[in-house]
């Protein structure tokens, strides 16, 4: 074997936690892509989305302290989609949520300045 496959742990990795990483990292574009067309992040949970990036940086830190290998960066990269598709939660969340208020707000307007005075 070529020390570079050595190096970068090529040897040692588990096929099965590539397989189980690509897995998980091949459906969270489909989740962000969705979002992104409907501007909507009803049905996330931010409870699910937080141990979710704790559980992959669990897995980086573990991959860094005690067996680094190529796995890393597939952990890193559904790191990263993961906190994507939060940080657009978090945007559309407080995108409805401003759009609510501006509307209870025309709403009070429009009712007080509906009434007639004296009536």
């Amino acid at each position: 074997m070529p020390f570079a496959f050595e190096y970068f742990g090529f040897v040692t990795m588990s096929w099965f936690e590539i397989g189980m990483l690509l897995c998980f990292g091949a459906s969270w574009p489909f989740s962000i892509r969705k979002m992104l067309i409907t501007k909507s992040s009803e049905g996330k949970s931010f409870i699910f989305l937080y141990l979710l990036l704790i559980g992959y940086l669990c897995g980086i830190l573990h991959k860094v302290l005690y067996h680094c290998d190529a796995v890393v960066f597939l952990y890193m990269l559904n790191f990263l989609m993961v906190l994507a598709d939060t940080l657009l939660c978090y945007y559309y969340r407080l995108q409805a949520s401003d759009f609510r208020l501006r509307v209870s707000k025309k709403d009070t307007k429009s009712e007080t300045g509906s009434r007639k005075p004296g009536a």
